[in-house]
């Protein structure tokens, strides 16, 4: 399974920057899609995910209703729209997939099994 993590960048607070996570290797039908962030001297933690069998979306409570998550089936690539950007929203951001997909862990780091390689976001004026 390769995960290339794509699109992150210096923007400007109230800026807009969107993710890309390509996907190759195996099937996805039935798996979670996620992005997690770590900043400096944080803990990584959830961002957004994707439950690829119904479509349904997830989203952590600091980036509802400015980051949309969303995908290109064809291309079984991941996307997250980040809007009104935050310079507390500046990480590093992974994208991850999870095979298990047990909906109670979609939230959970150590439940994903496959990383992409992380895209710097950096938001300052």
């Amino acid at each position: 399974v390769q995960l290339q993590a794509s699109g992150g960048g210096l923007v400007q607070p109230g800026g807009s920057l969107r993710l890309s996570c390509a996907a190759s290797g195996r099937t996805f039908s039935n798996t979670h899609m996620g992005w997690f962030r770590q900043a400096p001297g944080r803990e990584r933690e959830f961002v957004a995910a994707f439950r690829w069998s119904s479509g349904m979306t997830y989203y952590a409570d600091s980036v509802k209703g400015r980051f949309t998550i969303s995908r290109d089936k064809a291309k079984t690539t991941v996307y997250l729209q980040m809007n009104n950007l935050k310079p507390e929203d500046t990480a590093v951001y992974y994208c991850a997939v999870d095979f298990a997909a047990i909906l109670s862990s979609l939230r959970i780091a150590s439940n994903y099994e496959y990383w992409g390689q992380g895209t710097l976001v950096t938001v300052s004026s």
